[in-house]
């Protein structure tokens, strides 16, 4: 019975430890995602991991987003078969390692407007909490509450489990 217990829990924590280190970074900070911001200094300083979630804020049918490839970055040119995310609270998680690119695909937003966001997502393997990157001087207050409020949450679940299996 015992050893039920433990499984229980390791299966918990192992479920919610990715979510308790991932960053929830919005786009543009307050700011969101419209044109004429600096999308290349707000994204300088700061950590993307694998498991992260870049969070696109901006008015339903006034922009939308496009994931791209470095070329049709630098063109703003939709690649083919890509589907622009529309909702005016777009969500992506931050699968792989590498470069990424995003641009607004509504009228000229991307080439006038400079509204693109081009990052570079690190491997999330050998992050602990320990060593997780604490946040710079220079960033922004919502990326910081953004990891803490991951923690907080994730380190509830762990002990809404504990308690679940203790009251069994």
């Amino acid at each position: 019975m015992a050893s039920l217990k433990l499984f229980i829990v390791l299966v918990i924590v192992a479920i919610t430890f990715p979510s308790i280190l991932a960053t929830d970074h919005i786009v543009g900070d307050e700011t969101g995602w419209t044109i004429n911001f600096d999308y290349k200094a707000w994204a300088q300083g700061k950590v993307f991991r694998v498991g992260d979630r870049l969070i696109f804020n901006y008015e339903q049918g006034a922009h939308n987003v496009i994931r791209a490839d470095g070329v049709s970055f630098q063109q703003c040119a939709k690649p083919n078969g890509v589907e622009a995310l529309t909702t005016g609270s777009d969500v992506i998680t931050l699968a792989t390692p590498g470069r990424k690119w995003y641009f607004c695909g509504v009228g000229k937003h991307c080439e006038v407007g400079n509204q693109k966001l081009a990052i570079t997502v690190l491997a999330a393997e050998g992050e602990t909490l320990a060593s997780a990157p604490s946040p710079s001087a220079n960033t922004p207050p919502s990326a910081a509450t953004a990891r803490t409020s991951s923690i907080y949450y994730g380190m509830t679940a762990v002990v809404v489990a504990f308690a679940a299996i203790a009251m069994v």
